[in-house]
């Protein structure tokens, strides 16, 4: 699966610096990832999830 995740990117706020999480996408999921270790594990969302995770994030920081 972690394979098949694309397009990996960083938030625009996250500037030049290395510590943030990167998201991929491939067709179903979405993942979830270390800038400091892309070759360390993801966290992986079914594609539905993916909203209620992001919601969550805004609403409780």
């Amino acid at each position: 699966m972690k394979s098949e995740l694309a397009d990996w990117h960083k938030s625009s706020y996250s500037g030049a610096q290395a510590d943030c999480v990167e998201v991929g996408r491939a067709p179903e999921v979405v993942g979830v990832r270390d800038s400091k270790n892309r070759e360390g594990d993801v966290l992986v969302f079914p594609q539905e999830r993916w909203a209620d995770f992001v919601d969550g994030l805004r609403r409780f920081g």
